[in-house]
């Protein structure tokens, strides 16, 4: 898009009464000091911001005589249309025109905003206005029109173990998202890894204090023969234990029949003692014959089967009698003893076998712990990998990005990113030097042709082309004159106003 100013009329602005301006390719603005040069530049932006060439607010009341209103026209080119702007203060009330049209403030904005970046404009318009920005504002206009290096391009530069790494995982997730994640991870897995280490290191040492001092294989040779000596006192003891086991219980056995014999012994002296009554113990009346036969049969009876029981447990007890007589009683006691004491040798062997098995455990353990360790560091080592592969990234990003931004200037030097000094890191930034000396610690005139040589590369790079306006042109001995419109302001001692096209 190509921009060119036509005609600029001034009426009652600043020192302008009545004023008209007609540009060419190169147009020269010549007078003395306070005779309105600056004016001219500041009319159009005026015109357009309603500010000053630096983009401030500007007043643009008459400072020397009184009037009613102040009205600033622009008739411009913008590619292969024309536009007529008006801008209007008449009673402290703006008035806006579009091709003559009367229109609100919204309505006139909104022409503008169409045709340029506000400031995009004046960084073209004026070579000082670029300078007067934010500095992260200048970089993103700079690097808005400079085509970021691609992956594929920046992965080129890379060693090969950390391009073939990145160009697997940037398939699934940004580069701002890995190294959140190896970030978080990583810090997770310092922790986890100090850890892993400390488990490590006090399995081993109580791998070291509960080893056996025996071996194995010994100790299970005397715990067999051992175990061979006391079972075989078991067995013995075991069956003797049966044996007088049996004992006790004849003996028991027999005192209990023995008892239970003389209890049937008293109830049958008891009972052949017994009177039969010839009297109803009711009725007290004498029994005939039929019934005192009845009970001495029933007493008869019942002494017979007392008879019966009595003989049945002296049977009973002289079974018994006969068996305990086959039986002998057998003292274990020193068997028990011998089986004792062997028992006591076979405890710590066992204990030493257990330690044994524990080993085996502990073993696994301290293996699983080693494992852990060994694949903890190994996914933290993988972490730290791909974050310094992700800072080389960036670093060479910003290597390849500087290289492009500075093969757009002849001469000056762009400065995107700087290390912090802590981290090691770059960060955002942007310093314009020339000859090795910043922006701010240049002259005026080498300000101006720094200014000239940002405002060229914007306008090249945004393919505007936009009138440029050069105030105190004087101060700059030689410049490459800018893409667009020439406008240049000069101090002559002496002189009046004069405009002049080429």
């Amino acid at each position: 898009m190509e921009i060119k100013f036509n005609h600029l009329k001034l009426q009652n602005f600043k020192s302008h009464k009545d004023l008209e301006v007609k540009f060419a390719d190169l147009t020269k603005i010549l007078a003395d000091n306070a005779k309105g040069k600056s004016s001219i530049g500041e009319a159009i932006t005026f015109l357009l911001y309603g500010n000053d060439l630096l983009g401030s607010k500007l007043d643009p009341s008459p400072v020397t005589y009184q009037a009613d209103n102040t009205l600033v026209t622009l008739h411009l080119s913008v590619d292969d249309g024309e536009l007529l702007l008006g801008r209007e203060i008449a009673k402290g009330r703006n008035k806006f025109y579009v091709n003559e049209v009367p229109s609100k403030a919204t309505e006139f904005n909104e022409v503008v905003e169409k045709l340029f970046d506000k400031d995009l404009f004046l960084s073209l318009f004026n070579p000082s206005y670029f300078f007067t920005l934010h500095w992260e504002k200048q970089r993103q206009m700079i690097l808005k029109y400079t085509t970021a290096p691609a992956n594929k391009e920046v992965l080129k530069e890379l060693p090969k173990p950390q391009s073939d790494k990145l160009a697997t995982l940037v398939k699934k997730h940004s580069l701002e998202d890995l190294d959140k994640i190896h970030r978080a991870n990583k810090t997770k897995l310092d922790k986890q890894y100090i850890a892993a280490q400390s488990r490590t290191k006090t399995l081993r040492e109580q791998l070291e204090q509960q080893a056996p001092t025996v071996p194995l294989d010994s100790l299970n040779a005397e715990l067999s023969q051992l175990v061979k000596e006391r079972n075989a006192i078991e067995s013995v003891t075991d069956k003797a234990q049966g044996t007088n086991g049996r004992i006790n219980i004849l003996h028991s056995k027999i005192h209990a029949l023995a008892t239970e014999r003389d209890h049937i012994r008293e109830s049958f002296n008891h009972l052949k003692n017994e009177q039969v009554q010839d009297t109803c113990r009711v009725c007290k009346q004498t029994l005939q014959d039929e019934a005192i036969a009845a009970v001495n049969a029933e007493k008869e009876q019942r002494i017979n089967q007392i008879k019966a029981q009595f003989q049945r447990v002296v049977d009973e007890r002289k079974v018994l009698e006969e068996e305990l007589e086959t039986l002998e009683y057998v003292d274990v006691s020193e068997q028990l003893e011998k089986a004792r004491l062997l028992q006591e040798k076979i405890n710590p062997i066992e204990y030493e076998i257990s330690k044994h098995r524990q080993l085996k455990a502990l073993e696994e353990q301290v293996v699983a712990a080693e494992v852990n360790e060994k694949e903890t560091l190994e996914s933290l080592n993988e972490s730290i990998f791909i974050l310094d592969a992700i800072k080389d990234f960036k670093a060479k990003e910003a290597e390849l990005q500087v290289k492009k931004v500075q093969g757009l200037f002849e001469n000056l030097s762009i400065k995107l990113f700087e290390e912090v000094k802590t981290t090691g890191e770059d960060k955002p930034t942007f310093i314009v030097q020339m000859d090795g000396k910043d922006y701010l610690k240049l002259s005026f005139s080498e300000q101006t042709r720094a200014g000239l040589e940002v405002r060229d590369v914007l306008s090249t790079q945004s393919d505007v082309i936009a009138p440029c306006f050069v105030d105190n042109a004087e101060t700059i001995t030689k410049f490459k004159e800018p893409n667009g419109q020439l406008i240049t302001s000069r101090v002559v001692e002496g002189k009046e106003l004069e405009v002049s096209s080429e």
